[in-house]
């Protein structure tokens, strides 16, 4: 009875404590008014948001298993003779980075499971981003007043590239070592200052003898914290700016519509941050990745044989496969082109494009509106090809990064092989773009077929005469909405009278070729006239509504 009673006056005394440590807390912050705003705050349902979400729970999961990890890992490049349990490699010489990676594997307990973990957590953390971009871009979610956290968003991706390459090389195996010296000739490619860099990052001539110490600090502490940070901004923007939703019965371009934040998503999130924290578990415990013990300890004079890298750095190493052999000699200076364009200027091609392309689009319709409804890829014939093109010059490049495997597999040479790739990466993404764009306008033409025509119902009738004709049902208002609730830009018009600059032909043209192929939907004026209503902006800011 005693020890019941001292319980409840613990608990009491707790919850009084609580409740004063709030009051104090809420006269000096806005804590109520920002914790009823957060609560009520409406989350998208549809299952391609999820996306973000693989990454967000991705990132946390590669934070606690790095934890662990940092624990038992020396990034130090002494080398010293490997007296570890793995008894395949004892008396090799090796730098105290590779022989504490074996010692996580086969040593500390539950070692390998958290590598694995790590590993595969990393994988899926960028594979998310690529993917969470590209639904971002085929549906046209970067634009106004989106444009800034699409920045963030590309910025992000290429510092978990950098995060993966950096985490990927600290084992200093034969496999990582080949990658090193990969960066080493593009860090020398750079005219001018290259050799300067090189000697600076590795401390020296290649292997040097500090740069996994360095790249151990850049992997646990620098681009991790500037993650943390962009990521907090790209949730706050997310909060603030709303979501964007698909088109349906209540959802217009004014309005934000979903799942209050309590208690509906906090469940839901809840639970799937641990479905992706127990896939990738169930990953790393049965699915063997980055084996280091099979390639050994790196040394210069060798070269780990099928040498792949992670997926996401994959298209460098095929860029630089299927560049010529270019070189320029000044002054007793070689300009070493055909590691310079392939790594230096087309990544640098690439995320100038990424950062630019929502102003770019904005500059070619003439449109500052706010947008919140989302495109479907199929109304956006142009800008899906683009997306689809880009997609197919990745995956050439990709392929391209494992050709020595290719030509094995196909018993073919090579140079074949490289020629192959070579053509592939011109004519494929073309021939991607070409093929999109009418798909995309047939499937725009079969919207057309159902308004006009209805639904099949899969039901075949014949007349006396003979003639066979299939059964229709008229589309549900759900069905006929989604279909309708559109915002495709009209292509922009020259001037009738007046000088023309060049810059005005040129963003007519670009306009027209973006939008001038445009099936046009059947719809009476009153429906016209709702669809306007409907997508056209809030005056002000969006407002809110829960389900």
């Amino acid at each position: 009875m005693p020890f019941r009673k001292s319980k409840a006056q613990l608990k009491a005394r707790a919850g009084q404590a609580a409740v004063n440590g709030y009051g104090a807390a809420d006269g000096r912050l806005p804590v109520s008014e920002l914790a009823r705003q957060l609560l009520r705050k409406a989350f998208p349902d549809h299952w391609s948001f999820l996306l973000g979400e693989i990454a967000l729970y991705s990132f946390v999961v590669l934070l606690l298993t790095g934890v662990y990890l940092t624990l038992f890992f020396d990034p130090s490049m002494v080398v010293s003779v490997y007296t570890g349990s793995y008894a395949p490699l004892k008396g090799e010489r090796m730098t105290q980075a590779y022989a504490t990676t074996l010692d996580i594997s086969f040593a500390v307990r539950g070692g390998l499971l958290i590598r694995q973990i790590h590993h595969w957590a990393a994988l899926v953390f960028l594979a998310a981003i690529a993917v969470h971009m590209l639904r971002i871009f085929f549906t046209g979610a970067f634009r106004k007043p989106r444009e800034a956290n699409w920045i963030v968003g590309v910025t992000l991706f290429m510092l978990a590239l950098l995060e993966g390459f950096a985490g990927y090389s600290l084992p200093d195996d034969l496999l990582s070592g080949t990658g090193l010296r990969t960066a080493a000739t593009i860090m020398g490619s750079i005219p001018v200052v290259g050799t300067y860099l090189e000697l600076f990052v590795f401390g020296g001539e290649f292997p040097g003898s500090v740069v996994i110490p360095r790249l151990y600090i850049v992997h646990v502490l620098l681009v991790p914290g500037l993650m943390v940070a962009l990521i907090t901004a790209h949730l706050i923007l997310v909060v603030y700016l709303k979501h964007t939703h698909w088109a349906a019965q209540g959802k217009t371009n004014k309005n934000a519509v979903g799942s209050p934040a309590f208690p509906q998503f906090t469940a839901k999130t809840t639970g799937f941050f641990f479905l992706v924290f127990g896939v990738l578990t169930f990953l790393g415990a049965l699915a063997q990745i980055n084996p280091v013990w099979n390639y050994g300890p790196y040394r210069t004079d060798l070269v780990s044989g099928n040498a792949q890298p992670d997926w996401y750095v994959g298209f460098l190493e095929g860029a630089l496969r299927l560049m010529p052999p270019w070189e320029t000699h000044i002054a007793g200076h070689t300009i070493m082109w055909n590691v310079f364009i392939p790594a230096i200027v087309l990544p640098g091609v690439v995320f100038t494009v990424l950062f630019l392309y929502p102003f770019f689009e904005k500059w070619v319709t003439g449109d500052r509106r706010e947008h919140h409804l989302c495109d479907r890829p199929r109304n956006r014939p142009t800008r899906a090809g683009l997306g689809v093109a880009a997609i197919v010059f990745y995956a050439v490049l990709l392929v391209a990064g494992g050709d020595d495997v290719v030509a094995f597999a196909f018993r073919i040479s090579i140079e074949t092989t490289t020629w192959i790739l070579r053509i592939a990466l011109i004519v494929a993404p073309l021939l991607a773009f070409a093929v999109t764009k009418r798909l995309c306008l047939a499937l725009q033409m079969r919207d057309r077929r159902r308004l006009t025509e209805g639904e099949e119902t899969g039901q075949v009738t014949q007349s006396v005469s003979g003639a066979l004709s299939e059964g229709h049902r008229d589309l549900s208002p759900t069905a006929r909405y989604r279909l309708l609730m559109r915002d495709v830009p009209v292509p922009l018009e020259l001037p009738a009278e007046g000088p023309i600059s060049r810059r005005r032909r040129l963003r007519t043209v670009l306009s027209g070729w973006y939008y001038g192929d445009i099936v046009e939907l059947p719809a009476t004026d009153e429906q016209r006239s709702l669809i306007t209503e409907r997508t056209a902006p809030a005056p002000e800011k969006a407002g809110e509504r829960q389900d």
